[in-house]
């Protein structure tokens, strides 16, 4: 076996770690192990001069190998890895050891936290000599994108695209585009009338030439990787369209909560109880009337129908207080008269404008009560003069129970995931909240990626939302993806899982618990195979191998079990010296 010529490199971090390791002590231990050259400590070593001395040294010594002992690898292991690539060195022949967050911040005895360094620096030296060269891998990225959904967001995206001279396919489920936007009259909090902005934008999607809408249509079937998607979309009329496509954005939308199951507030049951989504169909008509065609004279509007509440949605729907306040205005101007009751749990006015609004609507003789949202909800029971309905529950503010008279009642329903969250979920290989919203990569470093390469959720879909943020999240979507297409390639992961197939008995059982979707089998040679550029080399699929046939690029059983070795031996040559 030709021996390992390792150069150990131990940072300083100012006085983040020195200050509790003994960072000479641990240098000047490490250069007695095998296999080590050097041996050498620095105060900032992710600095320019830190890693120009790598740099130098991997040359002047011919090195083969690195250990850098600094902070965690999540901060600063693609810096060193660099290096080593500048060096001419394979960047997978780097091991960091973590003696900040995991030995100096944690410790306040600087003897026990340098022996903790010299055995963690030791442990990453043993597990250094078992790696292995890793090749980068370069796939080439389709210039069309598949948009599934045709609200706001998905237009958004689509035009976006088209501006940059990129093909998109929108495919829309229902017979025409705009989604729940182009149901809306006013958007808040500036009121303005929003009909027009949504039919040119519209108008802009099916004029463009880089955008191929298809409507009445779902999606299939999707196949593939990032840069290399195909799929089939399929319409109502059984028309198919065979697509291919290098990136995914998932635009699906919302469902408003169903209002029937609200008992206490008898849906079906009273003419005088309607949905926000039936009010914004009645205010773009102009005329605001009860399903008996009556004109109301006392009209309340209760939050959160279904939102924030264990029995039917925790979370809040996030647009519901903004919309009712923007309906009390609605109201006051077309039937000025009329008596106007906000019934509330919390009102959340966040964002530009929002909290003016409320005010200004407070101004307007707009009566504000509020109710428990965790007690006994508000209760609509029929008037006993035949006057309508009346509304029943205990005012916080006031510490009153009261009775509110309603000829018109609108409940501001909540937002809910589509109901075929999960089919699309399954076909574009995303994750699904409890809820039924899609998950976003993270939650605020990638709000718009997801776990699966070249695919993004934008909108609704993956949280109630306005359309500001659905158009922001589009945009952003796009960006992504336009870098994408524009270099024309795409580095996939290389640390992926590998099947030995003379192991491989064929179970298929890590084609269950893949969450990538990359694993399948192998009917003619019975075993299963890896499709390493889906593969995000979590190694699941490792773990769960039954027969042991599965293993990890870069975390093999034996570069781990040489590292938990090298972790154990040297604690104990540190207790024998000190027992000695």
């Amino acid at each position: 076996m030709e021996e390992k010529r390792i150069g150990v490199y131990v940072c300083w971090c100012g006085t983040n770690i020195a200050m509790m390791v003994d960072v000479k002590d641990v240098s000047k231990e490490m250069e007695k192990l095998p296999g080590v050259v050097l041996a050498k400590n620095y105060k900032y070593m992710c600095s320019d001069p830190g890693q120009d001395m790598i740099i130098k040294d991997i040359k002047k010594y011919n090195l083969d190998r690195i250990v850098v002992a600094a902070c965690s690898p999540r901060i600063h292991e693609i810096t060193f890895r660099n290096a080593l690539e500048n060096a001419g060195l394979n960047p997978y022949m780097l091991q960091m050891a973590n003696i900040s967050e995991q030995d100096s911040w944690v410790h306040t005895d600087r003897i026990e936290a340098t022996r903790k360094a010299k055995s963690l620096v030791a442990a990453a030296i043993r597990r250094v000599i078992h790696h292995k060269p890793l090749k980068k891998r370069i796939v080439n990225v389709h210039p069309n994108t598949l948009i599934i959904g045709g609200g706001v967001a998905g237009m958004s995206a689509a035009l976006e695209l088209s501006e940059a001279g990129k093909k998109s396919f929108l495919i829309e489920k229902s017979d025409q585009l705009g989604g729940t936007a182009a149901k809306l009259k006013l958007s808040f909090p500036y009121l303005n009338d929003v009909v027009n902005d949504i039919s040119n934008l519209i108008k802009r999607v099916e004029k463009s030439e880089h955008i191929q809408v298809i409507l009445n249509a779902e999606v299939q079937e999707i196949h593939g990787f990032i840069g290399n998607f195909n799929g089939i979309v399929k319409t109502t009329d059984e028309k198919e369209y065979s697509i291919e496509f290098g990136n995914t954005i998932v635009a699906t939308g919302l469902k408003s909560f169903d209002a029937g199951k609200l008992k206490n507030y008898g849906y079906w049951k009273y003419s005088e109880v309607i949905t926000s989504i039936e009010f914004e169909l009645l205010v773009k008509q102009g005329v605001v009337v009860n399903k008996k065609g009556i004109v109301p004279e006392n009209i309340a509007i209760i939050h959160c129908a279904g939102s924030r509440n264990e029995n039917y949605n925790n979370y809040c729907s996030r647009t519901c207080c903004m919309s009712a306040l923007k309906y009390a205005n609605q109201l006051r101007n077309l039937l000025p008269d009329a008596n106007i009751f906000e019934m509330y749990a919390d009102m959340r006015t966040f964002g530009r404008g929002c909290e003016e609004l409320y005010t200004s609507t407070s101004r307007k003789g707009i009566m504000f009560l509020m109710f428990d949202q965790r007690a006994e909800l508000p209760l609509i029971k029929e008037d006993e003069r035949g006057n309508g309905v009346v509304i029943e529950f205990k005012e916080l503010l006031s510490g009153e129970e009261i009775q509110v008279p309603a000829d018109l009642v609108i409940l501001m329903v909540g937002m809910e995931a589509h109901e075929n969250a999960k089919s699309v979920s399954h076909l574009s290989g995303i994750s699904m909240d409890s809820n039924g919203f899609f998950i976003e990569k993270h939650p605020k470093l990638d709000p718009v990626a997801t776990t699966t390469d070249g695919v993004y959720v934008v909108g609704s879909c993956q949280a109630p939302k306005d359309i500001p943020d659905s158009v922001s999240q589009a945009k952003a979507a796009v960006a992504r993806i336009l870098a994408t297409i524009l270099r024309g390639t795409v580095e996939v992961e290389v640390t992926t899982a590998e099947i030995n197939a003379d192991i491989c008995c064929g179970c298929q059982f890590c084609i269950s618990v893949c969450p990538y979707g990359a694993n399948s089998f192998d009917a003619a040679n019975d075993v299963s195979v890896v499709n390493e550029v889906l593969c995000k080399g979590c190694g699941t699929c490792a773990t769960a191998c039954p027969s042991g046939a599965i293993s990890t690029k870069h975390f093999t059983d034996e570069q781990i079990l040489s590292q938990i070795e090298g972790l154990m031996a040297k604690v104990h040559e540190l207790e024998e010296l000190e027992t000695n």
